[in-house]
């Protein structure tokens, strides 16, 4: 579910935040752009420090369609930190029907390895990593020194899913013990995915309201701007 009431006056993009394992605490990027962005609402997925990949898809779903079927149809930007990237991942795959016409863009965070080289075995409930290319525009952003993922990894997968690529700097899993504050680069391209979607007006405008595949399941310092990703078409484990 969203962290929000309050229904939207105007057609800008609502971007809902989807943090990763643990969530997102005082002091992590997400959270502060939550603080001093009128746009931005995360998503409660639950289970933070036990997550359930279905469960976790199954809330994004239900938290996206509610945003994108509201009266004012907002555009939606997601923009997923570590583990919510594989969520948001999933949530593409499994939803693939409505997925372009849901979501208007994502912003990638620091997506982990969730198979062999997995380094915090809850993981590996989302392995194996989908490959399949995202059927909306994102940006995905890495860090060289980032312990979850090798940058060189991240690159491939960023190719897989279609996405642009940037690279951060080394600034470890770019997280609240980064220390960006609220993280200008990020904030930076994100704006160039709301832009897309003003300018698109990609908004799910006949999105149907059911929870789809993703529902079914649950109940059983340096910066480079951002790139097309055209690496080697493999993810090392």
């Amino acid at each position: 579910m969203i962290n929000d009431d309050a229904s939207s006056a105007t057609l800008a993009p609502l971007v809902l935040t989807v943090p990763g394992l643990g969530n997102s605490g005082a002091g992590h990027w997400q959270s502060l752009w939550e603080e001093q962005r009128a746009d931005c609402r995360r998503v409660e997925l639950g289970m933070w420090d036990q997550p359930h990949r279905n469960t976790w898809v199954n809330q994004l779903n239900l938290a996206i369609r509610a945003a994108a079927d509201n009266a004012q149809r907002r555009p939606v930007v997601l923009a997923a930190h570590s583990l919510g990237c594989l969520a948001v991942a999933w949530w593409a795959k499994l939803e693939a029907a409505d997925a372009g016409r849901l979501v208007a863009g994502a912003l990638l965070v620091a997506p982990p390895e969730a198979e062999q080289s997995a380094i915090d075995h809850r993981l590996a409930g989302f392995a194996p990593v989908p490959t399949e290319r995202l059927p909306f525009p994102a940006i995905l952003v890495a860090s060289r020194n980032d312990p979850y993922m090798n940058i060189r990894i991240a690159r491939r997968l960023a190719g897989h899913w279609g996405a642009g690529f940037a690279d951060a700097g080394a600034i470890g899993h770019i997280n609240a013990a980064s220390g960006l504050g609220n993280w200008p680069l990020g904030q930076s391209l994100l704006g160039q995915l709301l832009k897309s979607a003003i300018l698109s007006g990609s908004i799910a405008k006949d999105a149907p309201a059911r929870a789809g595949e993703a529902s079914r399941l649950a109940h059983g310092q340096g910066a480079s701007p951002a790139k097309p990703a055209t690496d080697s078409p493999t993810i090392r484990g």
